[in-house]
């Protein structure tokens, strides 16, 4: 179809792309158009239709194969493809159309604009603190979406009236029309001019919803986040939530994404828990007792005598609970010796005395250290004794 954009390029992934990273696609272009961040923007409404229907399609394995294999002239669809002799094409109509502008299949998919369709899925993004992620916790919010008119049932007309029959197509949405082309003069199907499509005809529009037959409304939801959601996660959907069907099908669902706010102590990952603590360097030195935070409070932890700067320690089941699970994460945690800045006469004359008493097989990187530079000189000491001279 000429009008159409194919359906892996409009969510930007590869023909190859997985179910998860479609989905993932999906959530992240929607999101990006969607109707309720774009008011009144008619390229963004276009796009939100464009991609909820092209996830429609990759989102079902039997339609995405069928049209992995058919493209848009998929032969379950009312598009054979190689009918009448043109390979890809579904037949002379398609070739007509190709010539007048309506597009590949364009007849045909009008003929299906009145069928009961699906509502469009929406997505809302849930703000939670580390804690609310991590421990759970009931929440509340509002949303807006449309809703059918509670006025005219849905129908657009007047309270009391009934939509009519459009007298042009007789109801089918599509009327017959004869155009020139290169073959001479042919009929061909059209949407219907009059009714748009719809078979309905509206002589006295609803004045609540002006003839739409929707609404917009604002929904409140209460629901029970369970402990253990991570950020940008897709926990929870809610059927029937979404955009109202038209032509009496089902409502879509209601996706619900959260968005976790960083910690000031600690980071995640998956479920386990990440964090620094400082530590003084006789603390280093001596070893012994030192708090560790946790998300329920501090804990005790005994480090060994000699920890060096960065060294990470591992806390078994002090991390996140696992989602819809009993078990928890790890919390990891990195200590940083902190040298005293300020020290008094007295204090590094101590310190001098502490550091004379030293046999020297206390500091063993430095030792190693010293040992490789004089032996790296001992190496180089004809090159370092050419250099000197010169000056």
């Amino acid at each position: 179809m000429a009008d159409k954009r194919d359906y892996y390029e409009v969510l930007g992934v590869a023909k190859g792309a997985s179910d998860d990273e479609i989905k993932k696609a999906y959530r992240k272009a929607a999101k990006a158009c969607h109707p309720d961040l774009h008011p009144d923007d008619k390229e963004a409404e276009a796009r939100f239709k464009e991609v909820n229907e092209a996830y429609e399609v990759l989102s079902d394995p039997q339609k995405r194969a069928r049209y992995d294999q058919f493209g848009f002239n998929d032969p379950t669809m009312g598009g054979a493809g190689g009918a009448g002799g043109f390979s890809g094409f579904g037949g002379f109509e398609d070739i007509f159309d190709m010539f007048t502008g309506g597009g590949f299949g364009g007849g045909r998919s009008s003929s299906r604009q009145n069928a009961p369709q699906r509502g469009s899925d929406l997505q809302y993004n849930l703000t939670l603190t580390f804690e609310e992620a991590a421990f759970g916790c009931r929440k509340e919010f509002k949303f807006q979406r449309n809703a059918t008119c509670d006025a005219c049932g849905g129908s657009g007309a007047k309270p009391g009236t009934q939509p009519q029959t459009c007298p042009t197509c007789h109801g089918t949405g599509q009327q017959r029309v004869t155009m020139n082309s290169p073959f001479g003069q042919v009929q061909t199907m059209r949407t219907c001019q009059t009714c748009g499509g719809k078979g309905k005809t509206i002589a006295d529009r609803c004045t609540k919803c002006g003839g739409s037959g929707v609404t917009r409304v604002t929904r409140t939801v209460t629901l029970n986040v369970p402990a253990g959601v991570d950020d940008g996660q897709n926990f929870k959907t809610i059927p029937g939530e979404g955009e109202p069907g038209r032509n009496g099908g089902p409502s879509g669902d209601l996706y619900i994404t959260c968005t976790v706010r960083p910690h000031r102590i600690f980071k995640r990952d998956r479920y386990d828990l990440y964090c620094d603590v400082p530590i003084s360097f006789t603390q280093a030195a001596l070893g012994g007792d030192i708090d560790v935070p946790t998300l329920e409070g501090t804990m005790p932890y005994n480090i060994p005598a000699g920890t060096q700067e960065g060294t990470s320690f591992r806390i078994r089941g002090q991390g996140i609970q696992q989602l819809r699970s009993t078990g928890k994460g790890d919390l990891y945690f990195t200590v940083h010796v902190e040298v005293p800045k300020h020290l008094g006469e007295k204090q590094k004359d101590l310190l001098r005395q502490f550091e004379d008493s030293l046999s020297g097989r206390e500091y063993e990187r430095r030792k190693s250290f010293g040992d490789q530079m004089k032996s790296y000189i001992r190496e180089n000491a004809e090159r370092f004794k050419e250099k000197f001279d010169k000056k």
